[in-house]
């Protein structure tokens, strides 16, 4: 089980650039940097390849409207040039309020594109020329498809350092999760809760990988979680606040009602009538009674806060739902308090002979 730690697009990066060595130290395997609409996540990533040595480097994720596959292929490329070859390439659809009202794209048929930006990455790796006919994107564009016709199929100049780059796809809703299992390295849920995953993943898990090709090898599962390893109950307390008001910022105000896709997970998982009153509320500008209504069964359950002894028992849940990638971010006083929570996880992995 590898240990990843976020970068957020709203925190002080240079700051969190000053302590990665002491994460790297500590035993952090992977540094995701997320993209929405702040700074853009590709020269951050290309900073932190040159301010560390052996850390993993993952986008988490790149929006798949915001750039065309070949410029996907390019820097997925390129990022894994300047890291010796430690970059995961993390894609995923985003939603229509970025990709229309921040990018102006039509926000369209993010499953189709999907599969076919993983096939002309894979594509353009192999150093192939760019000729591929899908249903989204067609390379070279005829004059048929709305070209001038003067277009030419081409391969990428440089020798990238992998043919396959490791490609993970961010998804949730049942055909996303499906193509996850079929086609990419990894799979990256959100609010992943290992005692329902099978309810409500299951089957589209098992649809996917009937159709995997061998040589990718097993599915990777990524967890996104807090972590507080601690017997204080005002520092759980206030872990458990940050995944409360996060979780109500997803469940009810991203998206709209009827286009929700974290609601629609929270259902899924069983709270449908908390799911439906949460984003009533938040949608109504009552966030702080949105939040005191998610439900205490799933903070504690995406969650790894609490004593030693429960965390271990919470990490041992997720590894037996699949997980071998946690990201966490760890709640602490000061930074030498969030070493410690990565020396105490990466010692519970350890132990665990995970």
């Amino acid at each position: 089980m590898k240990l990843a730690v976020p970068v957020a697009y709203a925190n002080n990066f240079r700051e969190t650039m000053d302590n990665l060595a002491d994460y790297e130290h500590a035993g952090v395997d992977r540094v995701v940097v997320a993209e929405a609409y702040s700074f853009d996540a590709v020269s951050q990533l290309g900073y932190i390849a040159a301010r560390t040595e052996k850390m993993e480097l993952a986008s988490g994720i790149l929006p798949l409207f915001s750039r065309t596959p070949t410029n996907m292929a390019m820097t997925a490329a390129g990022l894994d040039y300047v890291s010796d070859g430690r970059f995961v390439l993390g894609i995923g659809a985003s939603g229509p309020q970025v990709i229309e009202g921040f990018h102006g794209q039509k926000y369209d048929a993010p499953l189709g594109r999907a599969r076919e930006y993983a096939e002309i990455c894979r594509l353009v790796w192999r150093r192939e020329r760019t000729e591929y006919q899908g249903k989204y994107y067609k390379l070279p564009l005829t004059k048929e498809d709305g070209g001038t016709g003067l277009g030419k199929p081409l391969k990428i100049i440089n020798h990238p350092v992998r043919e396959r780059i490791p490609m993970a796809l961010a998804s949730i809703g049942p055909k996303n999760v499906s193509l996850a299992a079929e086609l990419f390295e990894e799979w990256q849920p959100i609010f992943f809760y290992p005692e329902k995953a099978q309810a409500a993943f299951g089957d589209a898990l098992a649809a996917g990988r009937a159709k995997r090709d061998p040589s990718l090898g097993e599915l990777g599962v990524t967890a996104m979680t807090a972590l507080a390893i601690t017997e204080d109950e005002n520092l759980a307390a206030a872990a458990q606040l940050g995944v409360r008001h996060n979780a109500a910022l997803y469940i009810g105000g991203m998206g709209a009602r009827g286009k929700n896709f974290y609601n629609d997970l929270a259902v899924r998982y069983g709270f449908a009538d908390e799911a439906k009153v949460i984003q009533d509320l938040y949608l109504d500008g009552k966030k702080q009674e949105a939040a005191e209504l998610v439900p205490r069964a799933l903070i504690e359950g995406i969650s790894l806060v609490g004593s030693e002894g429960h965390v271990r028992e919470r990490i041992t849940a997720f590894a037996e739902a699949g997980v071998n990638v946690l990201s966490v971010q760890p709640v602490a006083e000061d930074h030498a308090g969030v070493v410690r929570q990565f020396e105490q996880i990466k010692q519970i992995i350890t132990d665990l002979g995970l």
